[in-house]
């Protein structure tokens, strides 16, 4: 286990050098998702007064506005040049079909066991476990999307969950060291769970989520550093965007050297180089 961890944090040293090479080159994605989230707002406005075309015209701009960003964070990684504001057009329509496949796929027995939870006394409890089972299992499904091959949203499930089984330790670590604040606070654990419960219902791929992770982590080291809630506020607002491609990023270049490779292999790598 000792040898495991040592070689994760190399991978962890390794992921956070990529992620600030990567960050120079496609810095412009902090802005994209600004101007992303007031389209998403736009569309909510829209939306609201439309019934179920609206919920269906969300989720068509939901899937636009996450594939664009997929696509961004994919060139930052892989690219060797800046990119530009065509980058952030040419991105429109990227993955759009991969959101929309895996989200239709995870929406139909969501929608089911809602559906059948209405009449039962632990339907919330029984939610709150449906949602984390599926944040954990489902967590890299955006890293999948863009960089592994697949046929269908099966795939992207398939492949998720044995990356899971697989990498776990090395993959969870950081999100729970960044949601160490949080988890030590009062009702920090039901924070948890609701946490956990918005993102596993849209499987990493709803744009509003990948804003709310970012921005909760903030919010619990801000608060508990002692930091004034109105000073925190707007700390939050101005740093969450940077901190939301960072974590993207950071999670693209972690997926990218766990995949394919197996613990013992890592920690070979990471015993050649402590000699070194």
């Amino acid at each position: 286990m000792t040898n495991q961890l040592l070689a994760a944090f190399d991978l962890y040293q390794k992921a956070l050098h990529q992620t600030w090479q990567s960050l120079r080159r496609g810095w412009i994605t902090i802005l994209a998702v600004i101007g992303f989230l007031f389209l998403l707002l736009l569309a909510q406005q829209l939306a609201a007064p439309l019934g179920m075309a609206g919920g269906f015209l969300l989720g068509a701009v939901n899937a636009l506005l996450v594939g664009a960003t997929l696509s961004l964070i994919q060139q930052s990684i892989f690219y060797a040049r800046t990119l530009t504001i065509k980058d952030v057009f040419d991105s429109f329509g990227h993955y759009f079909w991969d959101v929309i496949g895996v989200g239709f796929v995870l929406w139909l027995p969501l929608m089911a066991l809602d559906m059948g939870m209405q009449h039962n006394p632990n339907a919330v409890l029984i939610s709150y476990a449906v949602m984390l089972l599926i944040f954990i299992l489902l967590n890299p499904a955006p890293e999948i999307i863009y960089q592994v091959q697949h046929d269908s949203p099966l795939d992207v499930f398939k492949s998720a969950y044995e990356f899971v089984l697989e990498n776990w330790i090395e993959w969870f670590l950081p999100i729970a060291l960044l949601l160490l604040p949080l988890l030590a606070a009062p009702n920090g654990l039901m924070a948890f769970f609701v946490l956990s419960r918005r993102a596993g219902r849209g499987a990493g791929l709803d744009f509003s989520q990948i804003l709310i992770l970012p921005f909760t982590i903030l919010e619990s080291w801000l608060s508990s550093f002692g930091v004034a809630p109105e000073l925190a506020q707007y700390m939050m607002l101005l740093f969450t965007p940077a901190l939301a491609v960072s974590l993207l990023l950071f999670r693209g270049h972690l997926f990218a050297s766990l995949y394919g490779s197996s613990h013992r292999q890592r920690q070979f790598a990471s015993q050649l180089r402590r000699k070194e």
